[in-house]
């Protein structure tokens, strides 16, 4: 059999325990491009602007596997010049 409390938790003792349990709502800045909310330090959802500049995707998946196929059709031309 596990621990078991020797008394009651008050609601007060309950209520001063979950008081920093509150969520708070993320800050907000606004894009200067496109004017849209955005959170600060981070570029922009819409429009993808950080500062002055224009961040791409960094999509480690789409990324890799663009390199994949560039790769693979690489490898097709080099072996097709071969054969000539």
């Amino acid at each position: 059999m596990g621990a078991l409390p020797k008394r009651k938790i008050s609601k007060a003792r309950k209520g001063r325990r979950r008081s920093h349990n509150a969520l708070t709502s993320p800050a907000m800045s606004v894009c200067p491009k496109c004017g849209k909310p955005k959170r600060p330090h981070f570029k922009c959802e819409y429009c993808g602007h950080y500062g002055s500049f224009k961040r791409e995707s960094t999509d480690t998946k789409a990324n890799t596997s663009e390199k994949k196929v560039s790769t693979a059709q690489a490898t097709k031309k080099a072996k097709a010049v071969e054969k000539k």
